[in-house]
């Protein structure tokens, strides 16, 4: 019985922190972000820097890397980390490796550029976003 309460809370803790990150999520499509101390209120940045939890809330399309068999069989798999620009339109306009394995790098560089984003709009604006994105590559079956 005190077991069931545990798990029950567990869940609930897990539920709350979910909402919170569709909350931030949505409070970041309504609300402008803090003004920084050398910007005026007036001038609007035309890129804006958000969280990969903040990010994946707009992304519309998503294409999974291949992991060729051949890697799997070497036994190369990792966390890469990308850097991502996002045009206003959406679309992904730049990618680079911040860290992982150069081969598995290249290759979710190149599924990371297929993807597609909803505009993330500033004050009813659509604006650039800069963010990251990470990949794991793991020998684990699914």
């Amino acid at each position: 019985m005190i077991r069931a309460k545990r798990f029950s809370r567990t869940f609930l803790t897990l539920e709350v922190l979910l909402v919170g990150v569709v909350g931030v999520a949505q409070l970041q499509t309504q609300s402008s972000p803090p003004v920084q101390a050398n910007e005026s209120a007036e001038s609007k940045p035309s890129r804006v820097r958000v969280s990969q939890g903040v990010a994946v809330a707009f992304l519309a399309k998503r294409v999974d890397p291949e992991y060729p068999k051949d890697l799997k069989k070497k036994g190369v798999q990792g966390l890469v980390t990308l850097k991502v620009l996002i045009s206003r339109e959406g679309d992904v306009s730049e990618v680079a490796a911040i860290s992982g394995n150069p081969t598995l790098a290249s290759l979710a560089t190149s599924a990371v550029k297929q993807w597609k984003y909803k505009p993330y709009l500033l004050q009813g604006q659509p604006v650039e976003v800069e963010t990251t994105v990470q990949i794991n590559f793991t020998l684990s079956e699914r």
